[in-house]
This record gives C-alpha cells, structure tokens and sequence, in this order.
C-alpha cells in the first residue's frame, strides 16, 4: 500500500513543513500551575514536540505564567503570539483574554472573541482548532480545573486521530475537568499526575 494513504499526516506535512512533528496541548484551570510544573519539569530540552498551554486566567492582571513556568523547566517558554511558527522543544502560553487557537498553517493566532465555557482563553478553542490542523499528530492532556472546558475538544483531537491523557482524580486538585474529559468516553489515558511526562516521551517517541 502507498505510504501517503496510510499515513494521511505525510500530506499535510509536505503542504507546511513546520507540521512535521508532534504538538502537546496542556490545559488546566484551578490547581494547575502546580500542574503544569510538574510535567513541564520532568520533560528534556530536546523535547521533539511544541507545547501549547491553555490555563484559565484573571483579564484584569498580568500573567507571570511563562516565567513561573520557564524557572521549572529545561525548555523554551514564551507567550504566544499571533503568527508565531511552532518549534519543536518551546513552550507557548495563552495570554490572558484571548483565545489560543491554530491557523490551517500551523501557525498560532489570538482571538479576543467571545468566551466559550464562560472563560477565555478556552480549553476547547484550542483544541478544536489544534485536532483539525495536526490531526494524528495532536495530544491533548487535560489537567485540574473546575468545569467542563476541554471535554468537546477531546472528542475532536479523538476524531482527527490524536491522542488523549487526563489527570486522575487522586492527583487532581479539582476533578471537573478531567472528570469531564473522562466521561466523553475518549480518553485513551487516565493518569496520576507524576506518570505524565513519562507517557508524553513514549507517545512522541513512537
């Protein structure tokens, strides 16, 4: 059989190069800068995989979540950026007030359109958009938080063909929404959250 058609990402990658390897989305809402530190910890600067993360923010502050997140791991951290081509090995943060999402270029955009789930930036924005444009290619790992936020772009990075990883309740701060995640039905991993980091590098490596 052809390799293009058992591998439908092959033509995507030869259209924008710089969707070529994997992407992770981490998204979290209460108890999730603990979180997020933990995983981001333990993954190597060699990482071969972009991050993007969506944590649930106050509009009315600052955010000092890339460099709370940047003193806690090996790898680049920087806001995220309208325009901004992925690389591998770099972490990009949602700024608060605007959703994160991806362009059919690969690309990262901002949005101050309205809230979805009564928060933005939302969980699910980005995932919907990250599952349409990477497609197989595409992890989602949904983390403490209050709510539902991140559980309709579940289902979409499982439809696309990626992959998909909650939090445990026993880890959890908060339950809501990886509980959500979970009752989609379409989490391929639930998992405590020091296991984390540990499945993203065999997924990558895959």
């Amino acid at each position: 059989m052809n390799a293009l058609i058992q591998h439908p990402q092959h033509r995507l990658c030869s259209q924008f190069p710089n969707i070529a390897f994997y992407v992770v989305a981490l998204v979290a809402s209460t108890g999730g800068i603990a979180a997020l530190c933990t995983i981001l910890a333990a993954l190597p600067a060699d990482f071969p995989a972009a991050i993007l993360v969506v944590l649930h923010l106050s509009p009315h502050s600052p955010s000092y979540l890339p460099e709370i997140l940047s003193r806690r791991t090996a790898l680049q951290v920087k806001p995220a950026a309208t325009g901004e081509v992925l690389r591998p090995g770099t972490v990009y943060v949602a700024v608060p007030a605007h959703h994160l999402m991806m362009q059919p270029n690969g690309t990262l955009m901002l949005l101050d359109t309205p809230k979805m789930n009564f928060v933005r930036p939302a969980a699910d924005k980005l995932l919907m958009s990250m599952a349409t444009v990477y497609k197989a290619r595409s992890i989602a790992v949904v983390l403490t938080g209050n709510g539902s936020d991140g559980a309709l772009g579940i289902l979409c990075i499982k439809k696309h063909g990626g992959a998909t990883i909650a939090q445990d309740q026993a880890t959890s701060e908060f339950f809501g929404m990886p509980g959500a995640a979970i009752a989609t039905g379409t989490v391929d991993w639930v998992l405590p959250l020091d296991a984390i980091a540990d499945r993203l590098m065999h997924l990558i490596a895959a």
